[in-house]
């Protein structure tokens, strides 16, 4: 557990943990200030929403975008459900018109800054299915390059290639075909 006393020392904080100084989770409590409060304030939120997409042979929907793999989610709309969001994120990524929704899995947090403001996302991640007889088509103009199915072999590779926030949500889909 780290105390913080301040907003000032939160920031700090922040900054240390952004530049890889302090790796993993932490646990941050404010002495005599709402240090939750403070981090959100200084954070524009942002709520998307993704899919664990499987396919008849259990093997899982990736993206690559900007080099990296990564799963097919979004930014939910104003006046849009988590879940349809989630739904119409996948069909938009990857082409894809038949996407069932089965169930909520998890949900990540990270931070990240563009264009010198610092956002805080929240993903709600669902367990999809979908077919591999539908032609899978990357929204390039969302950055995406490649769509792919991955079997367990290619969700190793996966993982040695993506986003820190994403190895829990891999993870889960591990314990489900496993």
């Amino acid at each position: 557990m780290i105390g913080v006393r301040s907003t000032k020392e939160l920031q700090a904080l922040v900054a240390e943990l952004n530049t890889g100084v302090v790796e993993g989770g932490v646990d941050v409590r404010g002495i005599g200030f709402d240090a939750w409060q403070a981090f959100c304030d200084d954070h524009v939120f942002v709520l998307a929403a993704g899919g664990l997409v499987v396919d008849e042979g259990s093997r899982l929907l990736a993206i690559k975008r900007l080099g990296k793999w990564d799963l097919p989610k979004g930014k939910v709309e104003k006046g849009e459900s988590i879940e349809v969001g989630a739904v119409r994120e996948v069909q938009e990524e990857c082409g894809l018109i038949d996407v069932k929704l089965v169930r909520p899995i998890m949900s990540t947090w990270h931070t990240y800054e563009r264009k010198g403001r610092q956002y805080l996302k929240r993903t709600d991640w669902f367990l999809m299915n979908a077919s591999a007889t539908e032609r899978l088509t990357a929204q390039v103009e969302e950055d995406i390059e490649e769509v792919r199915w991955l079997d367990e072999a290619g969700v190793r590779m996966m993982e040695a290639e993506t986003y820190p926030s994403l190895l829990p949500v891999l993870k889960a889909w591990h314990s489900l075909s496993s």
